[in-house]
């Protein structure tokens, strides 16, 4: 008889999913639990900075060049290696990553990159795959370490705060102002279009503000005024002090010798003229600006790729809101030859980078009265002048200028606007030979005959400046005038500058605008009255609010108008002034910067 019992089969025997044992399972289970450790501990492995560094190229090369950086050692020992920044966490994008990388590894075997000399001819190209990928990924390498959500703007600097909100909220990503932090930046390279495109804000990385982050902005602004506010009261109460010090010491010297009084009152003064301004100026209201040598920038610079705020300039944000605590800065910057972005050919050892200089302001009915005052410098020589002095005649010559928002820049650069790359003394000015054969030379009141050149002029009344300077081209627009008729239409649209100078020396006042050309006449709308006393100037402004003349910017009550000055002092000239950015003038506006109250 046959036996049908039928053996039930063991635990390791059953079948599971598509037909798989037990045992089968577990076995490949094994299998892929030491292949997974395996290929992780690989990926682990591969995932270090000494193993990035593992061939001369990488160590000899792009390591080198890191180790300055802080992000190699800085005041919190937090170390960003080469995985940190090149490699991302997610599992998925670190695999995609690494495979990328084989491409990497085939450029090391065929000796692609094998000398440094090899590595810098590739390096342009392998940046921007580095600057592609973080712009794709809205720098996610960069977020791993930095977020904007967390960032507190009262350990930021001022133009960090600005360009931050900006980033916020027109979406910027971390690799559109960053670039080149840890190995040497290339970013110049690239074409202008190129360069547009790259930093250009995506809509899609635009980000709310948080709350956190616009508390901190409010604390630190409040803080930074209060902390102005204290400094200007210790310089008024320093001043006071001083002019005490010197009283007493003048009434001594007359006391003990009154045959010297009249040298000794005198003494360290330059003579003026008798004071025919009469203003209350205790009822004056009175703002501290800081004046800084500004080299070789022009309005082409700031308008060019090497001003990391031309994006920011463009779309209408003022100089001083990214650099208005950073003047003292970048004047010692530039006048000392350290500046990276703006070269001076010609150093004046001895110059001041900066200076500060209050401006008090007051009107009655017909007339604006300001008074500029700074402390006088020592005299710095200049050695490419023979005996050192630019303008003997004048120790001091001051200029400035008014202008309504139908001038462009004006809103948010002041002056700034009327100061090209091929004037005068500028890097780009044209040779005299060039200037005597130009048809234009007369419509610009060019007076070649003693050296003048190009003066100031306005963007509008050229067809095109050049930015750019490919093949060699000129920065500027001096020669590119447009026609008569566009001129008039300009003029008649309120498109000029006023500007207001006077010469210390000579004592002439000059009043006239910047169009096609700085047009000066003789000072029918203004008077100056100046002296320098115990080390400072004072200069003293009387100029018409309405005036009907060619080239006057009539001043308003409820009207904001941009204002700048220029400041030449140690008898220089040209370009080597001391300049102002660009501030807000009005009657009786507390928001205005030069806010002339009312007598």
């Amino acid at each position: 008889m046959a036996n049908n019992t039928l053996t039930k089969p063991s635990f390791w025997s059953r079948r599971l999913i598509l037909g798989t044992t037990v045992s089968g399972a577990v076995i490949f289970f094994i299998i892929g639990i030491v292949f997974w450790g395996g290929f992780n501990t690989a990926m682990e492995a591969t995932n270090t900075t000494e193993f990035c560094i593992g061939c001369h190229e990488m160590e000899d090369n792009v390591y080198e060049e890191y180790k300055p950086t802080i992000h190699f050692t800085n005041r919190t020992g937090v170390r960003a290696g080469c995985p940190d920044c090149h490699v991302p966490r997610p599992w998925i994008h670190k695999v995609v990553r690494k495979i990328q990388a084989s491409k990497e590894v085939f450029f090391w075997v065929t000796g692609k990159l094998d000398t440094k000399e090899k590595f810098n001819e590739h390096r342009f190209d392998l940046a921007q795959n580095v600057w592609k990928a973080m712009k794709e990924t809205d720098s996610r390498e960069c977020r791993n370490c930095h977020n904007f959500e967390s960032m507190n703007p009262e350990f930021q600097k001022p133009r960090a705060r600005k360009q931050h909100l900006n980033a916020f909220e027109t979406g910027q990503t971390c690799i559109d102002c960053h670039k080149g932090i840890a190995h040497h930046n290339v970013r110049d390279k690239l074409s202008d279009e190129a360069l547009e495109a790259l930093e250009a804000p995506n809509p899609d990385y635009i980000r709310e503000v948080p709350q956190e982050y616009k508390d901190g902005l409010a604390r630190i602004e409040a803080k930074e005024a209060e902390q102005a506010a204290l400094v200007k009261a210790e310089k008024a109460a320093e001043k006071v002090k001083i002019e005490e010090k010197i009283a007493v010491a003048v009434a001594q010297a007359i006391a003990n010798n009154p045959a010297g009084a009249k040298q000794i009152s005198s003494a360290k003064n330059e003579p003026s003229k008798a004071n025919n301004i009469n203003v209350d100026w205790t009822k004056a209201k009175s703002t501290d600006i800081g004046v800084f040598y500004p080299g070789t920038a022009s309005i082409e610079w700031i308008l060019g790729r090497k001003h990391g705020g031309k994006r920011a300039f463009t779309k209408g944000d003022r100089c001083i809101e990214c650099h208005g605590e950073e003047v003292a800065d970048i004047g010692q910057l530039i006048v000392s030859g350290e500046s990276e972005k703006i070269e001076e050919p010609n150093l004046i050892p001895g110059k001041r980078g900066s200076f500060d200089v209050t401006i008090d302001a007051t009107h009655d009915d017909e007339n604006l009265y300001l008074r500029f005052s700074w402390s006088d410098g020592d005299h710095a020589p200049v050695p490419f002048v023979d005996g050192g002095k630019m303008d003997p005649e004048n120790p001091m010559k001051i200029a400035f200028m008014l202008a309504t928002d139908d001038v462009e820049f004006a809103d948010r650069a002041g002056c700034w606007g009327t100061c090209h790359a091929d004037a005068n003394s500028m890097p780009f000015a044209p040779e005299q030979e060039a200037l005597k054969g130009s048809d234009l030379a007369k419509r610009l009141n060019l007076d070649t005959g003693s050296g003048m050149g190009v003066t100031k002029y306005l963007k509008e009344t050229r067809t095109k400046l050049e930015l750019k300077g490919r093949g060699g081209k000129a920065l500027g627009g001096w020669d590119k005038l447009k026609d008569e008729a566009d001129i008039k239409a300009i003029q008649d649209a309120n498109q000029f500058m006023d500007i207001v100078r006077y010469k210390s020396g000579t004592g002439e006042v000059e009043d006239g605008q910047i169009l096609v050309s700085r047009d000066m006449h003789g000072g029918q709308g203004a008077e100056v009255e100046a002296a320098l006393k115990n080390g400072t100037w004072s200069v003293v402004v009387k100029r018409k609010l309405k005036s009907d003349n060619l080239g006057d910017v009539s001043i308003e009550a409820g009207q904001v108008y941009n204002f700048g000055f220029a400041i030449h002092d140690d008898y220089s000239s040209a370009r080597y002034h001391h300049v102002s950015f660009g501030y807000k003038l009005a009657l009786d506006n507390d928001e205005a910067e030069v806010n002339a109250v009312k007598q």
